[in-house]
């Protein structure tokens, strides 16, 4: 039986982490937060210890050991949370955003070597059935295609009060929403040959990506009023849309137990590490810095009129 420490219990992901370690037979021995609403534990792991402060925390790993740490702390907080696993000589699973600076990774890669222990993250959308038949047929089908991604994610007032908009310690809507979706990107089609943002502000970012084996217009936003009249008038506060070729990709179920399956896949070997992750990083990075320019009719995304 694996013993798990995880990093954030209070943290709305972190009920998705507790039920994967659930259920891949793992033990979650110690959980740390600052705050003290983890009730959820009496769910999953009733006799597992807590605590507020990282250095009570830390003096419970050094005479009880783990396996594993899970980080779901805030995405500022990741590479400190990161390391602390590592000194403590257990490997880390981290949630998505790994870390937000591509130096980050560097030092990550040195730490690992220090320590032999591993660092790997949650891609979950690179084990959904449906993403990975569609992955495999684009590869089969090669050449070069036209891609438009919209995904846009509505947050209440409560988002710009929150650690979240703060771009330095989420790294903006590029980094805290996009992440996802760059990675897919990099993942299905390849390096980034070209980069255009052509609207950057705190709730929506937009532009024209060139990679290896695909042309993309994209679209992210957190700002409801982006929403398509469609979706408003349904009552939905999501929209999300890939078309391939004018072809649109569906993938609306089929999330519910993914957290689970990454899980299993790290546990066996299989996960995603320190490489995996760099390519949407560093994608997401270079959206945060590139010079916003004014786009072409061939590389404007329809949403931005």
């Amino acid at each position: 039986m694996m013993r798990f420490a995880l990093i954030g219990a209070a943290g709305y992901i972190a009920p998705r982490h507790l039920k994967a370690m659930k259920e891949v037979g793992g033990q979650l021995v110690a959980a740390l937060d600052p705050f003290d609403a983890v009730g959820v534990l009496d769910s999953f792991f009733p006799e597992a210890r807590f605590f507020t402060h990282p250095e009570v925390f830390e003096a419970f790993l050094e005479d009880d050991p783990v396996d594993w740490v899970s980080v779901v702390s805030p995405n500022y907080l990741h590479e400190a949370h990161i390391r602390m696993g590592l000194r403590h000589g257990a490997h880390v699973l981290c949630e998505k955003p790994l870390v937000i600076d591509p130096a980050s990774l560097d030092r990550l890669v040195e730490m690992e070597r220090r320590t032999g222990k591993r660092v790997f993250t949650v891609l979950q959308l690179r084990v959904h059935p449906s993403l990975l038949a569609l992955r495999e047929r684009l590869l089969g089908e090669g050449g070069k295609k036209e891609v438009e991604l919209t995904y846009i994610t509505s947050r209440g007032p409560w988002y710009q009060e929150s650690w979240k908009a703060d771009e330095k310690k989420s790294g903006g809507v590029a980094t805290n929403i996009g992440i996802h979706f760059f990675d897919l990107l990099s993942w299905y089609f390849g390096g980034m040959e070209a980069l255009e943002v052509h609207l950057r502000t705190p709730t929506t970012v937009a532009g024209y990506l060139e990679l290896e084996r695909a042309r993309v217009r994209w679209f992210l936003s957190i700002d409801p009023s982006a929403l398509p009249q469609e979706a408003k008038a349904q009552g939905k506060r999501t929209y999300r849309s890939i078309r391939i070729e004018g072809e649109e990709v569906e993938f609306s179920e089929g999330f519910t137990d993914l957290h689970t399956e990454v899980y299993r896949k790290t546990l066996s070997g299989e996960g995603f590490g320190l490489n995996e992750a760099r390519p949407g990083i560093e994608l997401a990075a270079k959206v945060r810095t590139a010079e916003v320019s004014v786009p072409s009719p061939r590389a404007r995304h329809p949403f931005l009129g």
